[in-house]
């Protein structure tokens, strides 16, 4: 596997049954709970969502800092029930294994990013990160699978990886990117499993078609307006 430079800067260059949603109220439900955060040494942003009412959580991208993770689901009174990656790189999962071991949560992927899963030891040596063991995901996530708490959608999003996922929360107009897409960035592509055509058309034809008003949370750095990356971004625009 040649992977020879972090995986987590944008580009700056010209299945199963599917998960429910608990909440069956007809009127509104109660917002979301969501917070981000950058955690591990290369400060992946991780992101609690909440359901309001089940109490249930599901935590997307723990690369690190397990103590800091649980103190904040413990701030919100959430249960976590699914660790959820948008993509298999080391610094999306470095918390992924101690999480596992502390709640009993299942562990979920894309499976197109398995060799990338079975090869995290070996991404931790070559960046010369302590690799903390993680067991195999316990199943694989599907285009358009609906998911728990919070009443989320998963896209397949690939190109930064193959097996890359975004997820989407119409009714909070939320979407997490992962390094799909960045605040005036886009994910890099010179990584095992890049591909550059793949990551433009993911962008175009997935993200781009979702509500502009959305927020993107992005895998590092800070958030962005979907619409305003639709018409500012200087690598791919709408």
């Amino acid at each position: 596997m040649n992977l020879v430079h972090p995986p987590h800067f944008p580009v700056r260059l010209p299945a199963e049954p599917s998960f429910t949603c608990e909440n069956t109220m007809t009127q509104a439900p109660p917002a979301l709970i969501r917070e981000t955060f950058p955690v591990g040494p290369l400060q992946c942003n991780c992101t609690l969502i909440g359901d309001p009412l089940t109490k249930k959580a599901m935590v997307v991208d723990p690369g690190g800092d397990v103590d800091k993770i649980l103190a904040r689901l413990q701030v919100h009174g959430l249960t976590l029930v699914s660790i959820i990656h948008t993509h298999a790189h080391f610094d999306h999962f470095l918390a992924s294994g101690k999480l596992k071991e502390l709640t009993g949560a299942t562990l979920h992927l894309h499976k197109d990013d398995q060799m990338l899963w079975d090869n995290l030891e070996m991404q931790c040596q070559m960046f010369g990160v302590p690799y903390t063991p993680v067991p195999a995901p316990d199943r694989w996530l599907g285009d358009d699978e609906e998911l728990a708490c919070g009443c989320g959608v998963a896209l397949h999003t690939p190109g930064h990886t193959p097996g890359s996922m975004s997820f989407w929360f119409a009714d909070a107009k939320l979407l997490i990117a992962g390094d799909t897409l960045f605040r005036r960035g886009i994910g890099r592509t010179d990584l095992w499993g890049g591909d550059q055509r793949a990551i433009v058309r993911s962008i175009k034809e997935r993200l781009y078609r979702l509500d502009e008003e959305a927020i993107v949370v992005t895998g590092h750095g800070p958030d962005t307006r979907l619409g305003d990356e639709m018409r500012e971004n200087p690598f791919v625009r709408a």
